[in-house]
């Protein structure tokens, strides 16, 4: 059997599991698994990100920095945009088949013991992501890996990444999303996500609303841990665009970076790249040590972040953003405003039904021309008819496509009749994945064919 055979068994045995969408409070199931597996998360450094939107690239950036380090690293982010071996990443590529598949065979035994502890007593098996959240720290130990860099699933406290424990706890922007599980209010949500500070840690915090930081910096104090906000203790200094990104210069916590060549769209990525500076000094200096200046520049030249903002076809432009929220709707208008020299753009839009459908779009709407509305592949899609409805009181011109397929053929039709019309493909990550697969298959960076 292939490792590819071997690799693609593990992902549908996974499959069977309960999907990500059911959570469930209850990270010492995971934590019972890796006790078995005589903790394998505990042998290494790791940087535990959260926060509603960012972590992703915040993630990607730090991995990328500490790598240019010379470390050897880790990278565990959700979801994947084409195959599930993208989560799992080690000196910045997927994990290779024949690891992943050595991994699975190396837990399998445990996680069936647990399996059946869980049965007996009643519980629900473990569930997909908290066995993919074992298999990773499995394989980054297995590898082994210097650091690991782990973006929490959802939440904080409860999460099954929550099983390691931070040397260093990172927090993107906190804002309103999964209320059904982490809470109504900034304030609940900002509770959940705290839980992932441990005892003297170092805690680096994006700029955060007033009541989300106040509940970050009274976690900090009585875990003993040390708590570095932006603007405060770090800061963007400048921006401006560049050839296929951006530049940017940041006041770190130990050193002054000017005019560093970040290859990501949008200024919400150039606070992102702060954050991550100031978590990677906090890890490798206790924020005391600068990063040498090629070290950083290396490392942030070296990045990438698929599905975000990212490129996908030329004449007409087309970009795919794995934008699934309000305040992810509000980064990827600005950033259209601020990164791009079009008049019109075509947004074509499927949306989870469990997300704030309507704030997305009302969101997306100032940067719209017309909207094709369509559903990501997955039986959480809100209905394409429905995010019509939801557009059509905007005044926008709105049309409904059955899949992806369609809508971006009418909105790559739309747009090449104009060079000053573009395309950006959002509302979900499933969306995006699709949106990247279908535009290999169809080549679109060889231009529009009528």
């Amino acid at each position: 059997m292939s490792d590819r055979t071997r690799a693609d068994a593990v992902y549908s045995a996974l499959f069977t599991r309960q999907g990500e969408q059911w959570v469930q409070p209850r990270v010492e199931r995971t934590r019972r698994v890796l006790e078995l597996l005589d903790d394998p998360q505990r042998t290494y450094r790791v940087v535990h990100v959260t926060g509603t939107n960012g972590k992703t690239s915040t993630s990607r950036i730090i991995e990328s920095i500490v790598r240019a380090h010379g470390l050897r690293t880790g990278l565990f982010t959700s979801p994947h945009l084409e195959r599930f071996t993208e989560r799992i990443m080690i000196d910045g590529e997927p994990i290779d088949d024949g690891l992943v598949a050595d991994a699975w065979d190396e837990i399998s035994p445990f996680v069936d013991l647990v399996d059946a502890e869980l049965s007996a007593s009643g519980d629900a098996t473990l569930t997909f992501f908290e066995l993919l959240t074992v298999l990773a720290f499995a394989a980054f130990a297995d590898a082994p890996v210097d650091v690991a860099v782990i973006e929490v699933g959802m939440g904080g406290s409860w999460d099954s990444t929550n099983a390691a424990d931070g040397d260093v706890a990172v927090f993107a922007p906190i804002s309103l999303d999964h209320q059904d599980r982490l809470g109504e209010t900034i304030e609940e949500i900002a509770g959940v996500k705290a839980g992932i500070i441990k005892q003297g840690a170092a805690v680096v915090s994006a700029q955060q609303l007033p009541e989300a930081a106040q509940v970050l910096r009274a976690a900090a104090a009585a875990r003993e841990a040390t708590l570095a906000g932006e603007d405060d203790a770090f800061a963007v200094t400048d921006a401006h665009l560049a050839v296929g990104g951006q530049m940017v210069s940041v006041r770190g916590l130990a050193g002054t970076y000017d005019d560093l060549y970040l290859p990501l769209y949008g200024a919400h990525q150039g606070h992102n790249a702060a954050l991550a500076i100031a978590a990677v000094e906090s890890l490798i200096g206790g924020g005391a040590q600068p990063i040498a200046p090629d070290v950083l520049t290396d490392g942030l030249a070296q990045v990438t972040s698929p599905g975000r903002l990212q490129l996908i076809g030329v004449a007409p432009t087309v970009l795919v953003d794995s934008a699934h929220n309000p305040h992810g709707a509000d980064a990827l208008v600005r950033a259209l405003g601020q990164s791009f020299d079009f008049d019109e753009w075509g947004i074509v839009l499927g949306v989870f039904a469990d997300k704030d459908v309507a704030g997305i779009v009302a969101r997306l709407a100032p940067a719209a021309a017309h909207v094709f509305a369509t559903a990501p592949d997955s039986e959480r899609a809100a209905e394409a008819d429905e995010v019509a409805d939801l557009v059509e009181p905007t005044g926008i011109p709105v049309t409904v496509h059955r899949d992806l397929d369609e809508a971006a053929e009418a909105a790559r039709a739309w747009a090449a009749a104009s060079d000053r019309r573009a395309v950006v493909i959002a509302g979900s990550v499933v969306l995006a994945g699709e949106a990247v697969q279908l535009a290999a298959a169809q080549d679109w960076k060889d231009g529009w064919r009528a």
